[in-house]
């Protein structure tokens, strides 16, 4: 709330009241949006930080984008230089995915994409990587690995993750979009891969199906 109220140019205070609203509305109407004072993925999209990135088409055959999520507990923030620290450590030569998009909806580049990813075991030559920060549920005094998964993706996340890959689809319209999770193996057979054939729950929501007519 208080990041809307304050690309609002209105006092912080996190509270959703009638000055919120009304400026809300005053600036979904002059830019050509239904003035309905709620801010749905529309309106984050164009409330969004100016600065969008200008995409590299990657040299590499592309066949699927992959959506991840970092793993972190919602509400807490992680930096393109602390996943890369991570992935370092667990010896990779780079940062694993390719974007990363903040809980503010700004997207960063990683891994430059003429160079093969770390993200997907199996599909990594002929993929790119896309995760946005979060992906796990906050339960203070338990454990992190035994935190569940949870869709914490923020409005402007939503936002800059549905626009990001419109942009990737132009570049790779044969590509196809899937999370993480949808890459585990068919185990059973049955042409579905289902919730207990999940290598990971990565990225916490379906994907496959949110962004199917991407």
């Amino acid at each position: 709330m208080k990041q809307l109220q304050g690309m609002l140019h209105v006092a912080q205070d996190g509270v959703f009241g009638a000055l919120t609203e009304e400026v809300l509305k005053a600036w979904q109407n002059e830019n050509g949006l239904f003035p309905d004072g709620i801010c749905g993925p529309k309106t984050w999209a164009k409330l969004l930080p100016e600065g969008k990135l200008t995409l590299k088409r990657s040299r590499r055959r592309i066949d699927y984008i992959a959506i991840h999520c970092t793993a972190t507990p919602e509400g807490q923030d992680l930096t393109v230089e602390q996943i890369r620290k991570q992935h370092k450590a667990q010896g990779w030569a780079d940062i694993g995915y390719h974007y990363i998009i903040y809980r503010d909806g700004t997207v960063h580049e990683g891994r430059d994409v003429d160079l093969t990813g770390a993200h997907v075991s199996g599909y990594n030559s002929h993929s790119i990587g896309v995760a946005y920060v979060g992906g796990l549920e906050k339960r203070p005094g338990v454990a992190y690995n035994r935190l569940k998964a949870k869709d914490t993706r923020t409005e402007a996340q939503k936002a800059a993750l549905l626009s990001l890959l419109q942009d990737l689809r132009r570049l790779y319209p044969k590509a196809r979009i899937q999370g993480h999770r949808d890459f585990s193996p068919d185990l059973n057979g049955n042409g579905t891969v289902e919730p207990s054939e999940w290598i990971k729950a990565c990225p916490s929501f379906d994907a496959k199906a949110e962004y199917r007519m991407v």
